[in-house]
């Protein structure tokens, strides 16, 4: 019999109950057993809906981890502690998938990286737009060299007016920041992941504070409250690889703009480009004249069936086991997550100094 891995949830909130437990219920190999939240109620909520008739409820995610039957733990918590808790989960001998972003700080995803090492249990980062249908077609594409030397991308995350006035999104004291951490974070892994280049030489960055001061803003949830608003708004940056290559990275939450993607990435190459921005696109030069081609995505081809798709959190999660099971490393390593947060770090830095950040 295949092994049933038994799973520990610390932190019960948005995105325990949007994305992994919804996605972890489906996985025919894991048992969640256990929940954990400062505020208890949450967690006997996710328990009563996604447990088993044995599930335990903490409010102590130390007492937690002294639990040594289970198996992997989920840090689902806001930024400030997701190196607390997944070092010492790490520690206590379990594997740990973190959710994005890795660390609020580089100095903590990489000591994090450094757990994962001497302890010799997996590390993840819940950097879940890799699996989508778009970024697994372009990833092929890019493997196969059919792009060519990737040497300038974009790294796309720009809402028109949409800021998470929920939870702890506005705070930059346990967020680390705001867009650029939040959404920032997902285009930038995914466009490092299709260059396959993670050696930053030298970052500028950018933030404004524009549009968060305005009172009664148009908001997708509603306007937000100027006072508590201590993130920036908007935040760019470039960013020059070692060997060369350039990514221009955008990122907001308010802007007045209507060139509005997210988790998106457009990439030049030597033999050919691509874009998310309109499906996904491939544009070229074959036989002395210009080519684009649209990629056709859908699993369908029969009349008024479309076909089933895995979701892309479904499919991170099922990697992710499989990875524990098959004793391989994850879709996203933990040294890749690092490198993601050392950019954006370095953009704010910049952005705060008005210098460029070089990195080593």
């Amino acid at each position: 019999m295949s092994k049933v891995f038994r799973v520990g949830i610390i932190g019960c909130g948005g995105i325990a109950n949007g994305k992994h437990l919804p996605s972890l219920s489906r996985q025919s190999k894991v048992e969640i057993v256990a929940f954990c939240d400062i505020i208890k109620e949450r967690a006997e909520e996710a328990a009563e809906k996604y447990g088993n008739n044995k599930a335990t409820v903490y409010t102590d995610y130390t007492e937690l981890l002294k639990d040594q039957s289970i198996d992997i733990i989920h840090v689902l918590t806001p930024n400030d502690v997701h190196a607390e808790i997944s070092i010492a989960a790490l520690e206590a001998g379990k594997h740990v998938m973190c959710e994005k972003p890795m660390a609020k700080t580089a100095a903590d995803a990489k000591r994090m990286v450094e757990a994962a090492k001497r302890t010799g249990k997996k590390l993840t980062i819940g950097y879940d737009n890799r699996y989508r249908e778009d970024s697994l077609y372009l990833k092929k594409a890019c493997e196969s060299g059919e792009l060519g030397h990737i040497y300038f991308a974009k790294a796309h995350a720009i809402r028109r007016r949409a800021v998470p006035t929920w939870g702890v999104f506005l705070d930059e004291e346990k967020q680390g920041g705001g867009p650029l951490i939040d959404i920032g974070t997902h285009a930038l892994d995914l466009t490092l992941w299709m260059m396959d280049n993670y050696k930053p030489k030298v970052v500028l960055g950018t933030k404004y504070h524009e549009l968060s001061q305005k009172e009664e803003a148009a908001n997708a949830w509603g306007p937000w409250d100027p006072k508590k608003f201590t993130v920036e708004d908007s935040a760019f940056g470039m960013v020059v690889m070692e060997n060369g290559a350039t990514i221009m990275l955008e990122a907001s939450w308010a802007l007045n703009s209507l060139d509005v993607h997210e988790a998106k990435c457009s990439l030049s190459g030597t033999e050919a480009g691509a874009d998310m921005k309109d499906g996904l696109r491939i544009n070229g030069e074959k036989f002395s004249k210009l080519y684009t081609n649209k990629i056709e995505l859908g699993a369908g081809g029969v009349a008024y069936y479309e076909g089933k798709a895995e979701s892309a959190p479904d499919i991170e999660l099922r990697k992710w086991i499989e990875a524990i099971e098959q004793d391989k490393d994850p879709v996203v390593t933990p040294e890749q997550a690092f490198v993601v947060s050392q950019i954006l770090e370095a953009i704010y830095e910049s952005a705060q100094t008005g210098k460029a950040v070089y990195l080593d």
